[in-house]
């Protein structure tokens, strides 16, 4: 199996995970649970969807080993694939016409994205300096994003989400890289690149815990929208990742990311799941929970 094939086959079985932890997110954040942080960490389904995150970062690591970035992270259109028919069900509803229509849109457009994406197995890392650069000017395009406090902000709060797991995405790659390399990973590079890493999985999950108060559908195709597109950004301008094709290429590209932000709107335009006094107790009932942890 050749390395592209591999980092496939690892970014698919991410995203059904991804998928799975979506759902269970945005049942518990349409319900009293996901009011406050401390409700959450009472919340036995809260970690159970945690626990599915990060098995699915473990094997979106994996994938950052053998592809580039450019081709990895398209791939994670392939979450609201299964994740909007996933969360209609849960909710006791069909999957009306627009969000197969904007579900399509937006993997058919990240689809466009990923042809010219395709790439030879990474071999540059950042380096501290450029580490720093890359959480720094993260950090505060999310400020920017979450500071109006305004009930509908979840957009805003899933584009942030798409921006931290971009960075997680790229920090990420350094450390995978090197280790795969045989190189030292106690170095303090690698370990001040790896609490980097831990520290935007964690923020974009919570983000996305946020954004997902007013539906599914929406918020998920902004991530995977605004991951991709940062980490693509990241990729080519400091790992040397280039969109292969020439001016094709470019143009595939363009033309992607229209029609998947075309997605985006007719998602938008989605019912919500109905919210009501016993959906926390729904979320008890519908997430598994392991063997002696009780859901609340």
């Amino acid at each position: 199996m050749n390395d592209t094939a591999l980092a496939v086959g690892l970014c698919l079985a991410s995203a059904v995970a991804y998928a799975a932890a979506a759902v269970a997110q945005e049942r518990l954040a349409r319900a009293a649970v996901a009011r406050s942080a401390k409700a959450l960490m009472a919340s036995g389904a809260w970690w159970w969807s945690a626990g599915l995150n990060a098995a699915a970062a473990l094997l979106h690591a994996a994938a950052l080993r053998y592809g580039p970035l450019t081709l990895v992270q398209p791939l994670g259109a392939l979450t609201l694939v299964a994740a909007v028919p996933l969360g209609a069900r849960r909710s006791g509803r069909r999957v009306v016409a627009t969000e197969w229509r904007g579900t399509l849109a937006t993997v058919a457009g990240l689809g466009l994205l990923l042809l010219p994406a395709s790439g030879p197995a990474p071999d540059d890392t950042l380096t501290l300096i450029e580490a720093l650069a890359v959480s720094g000017a993260t950090v505060a395009v999310i400020l920017m994003l979450t500071a109006v406090k305004d009930p509908r902000s979840g957009l805003r709060h899933a584009t942030a989400s798409g921006l931290a797991s971009a960075a997680a995405s790229a920090l990420t790659q350094t450390v995978a890289v090197a280790a795969g390399r045989g190189g030292a990973l106690l170095s303090a590079r690698v370990v001040a690149v790896a609490v980097l890493v831990m520290v935007f999985a964690v923020g974009g999950m919570l983000l996305s815990q946020r954004a997902y108060r007013g539906g599914l559908g929406a918020p998920l195709a902004v991530v995977n929208l605004a991951n991709p597109l940062a980490a693509a950004a990241i990729g080519m301008v400091l790992l040397g990742e280039r969109l292969q094709g020439g001016a094709t290429g470019l143009l595939l590209a363009v033309a992607g990311a229209v029609l998947a932000a075309r997605g985006v709107v007719l998602l938008t335009r989605a019912p919500s799941a109905p919210a009501g006094p016993g959906a926390g107790a729904a979320v008890a009932a519908e997430i598994p929970v392991p063997a002696g942890r009780v859901a609340v």
